[in-house]
């Protein structure tokens, strides 16, 4: 996983970054990958703790069997789940074959607490989710 850092810093969310946080961040995560058609995380369940990001391919979100979203290449999920440690809120579908980086929980905890811009930018995040809740 040699792109790893360069993968990451097309994600929004670690744009700011140094070369230094991107490489520590990319050696935490994992490569993964999905079929056409296969579950990446269901809706309502635990399926592990983890973020991921999109490096290649696409997916659908569906909420309660809905799709109310597609994800590509420097598209990420599982913040909210792994912020609140609780059930997936969405199911995420891999609609061509998909490549993702995926970190687990307590990695992806330590790494945002030793680097509090990608802290700040997670609070920025959940902020538009809650506004644009809001005005639902």
């Amino acid at each position: 996983m040699a792109d790893a850092a360069a993968e990451l810093a097309r994600v929004p969310l670690f744009s700011g970054l140094s070369k230094r946080q991107l490489k520590q961040l990319a050696s935490s995560f994992r490569e993964r990958t999905y079929g056409p058609g296969i579950t990446i995380v269901r809706e309502g369940q635990m399926s592990g703790i983890g973020f991921f990001v999109l490096v290649e391919g696409t997916a659908a979100v569906s909420v309660r069997g809905t799709v109310v979203d597609t994800v590509g290449p420097g598209d990420y999920f599982g913040e909210l789940a792994m912020i609140t440690r609780k059930e997936r809120g969405a199911t995420v579908t891999a609609e061509t074959s998909t490549r993702c980086l995926v970190i687990s929980f307590l990695d992806f905890r330590q790494f945002v607490q030793e680097n509090g811009d990608v802290a700040w930018k997670l609070l920025e995040h959940l902020a538009a989710i809650l506004e644009v809740a809001r005005s639902r």
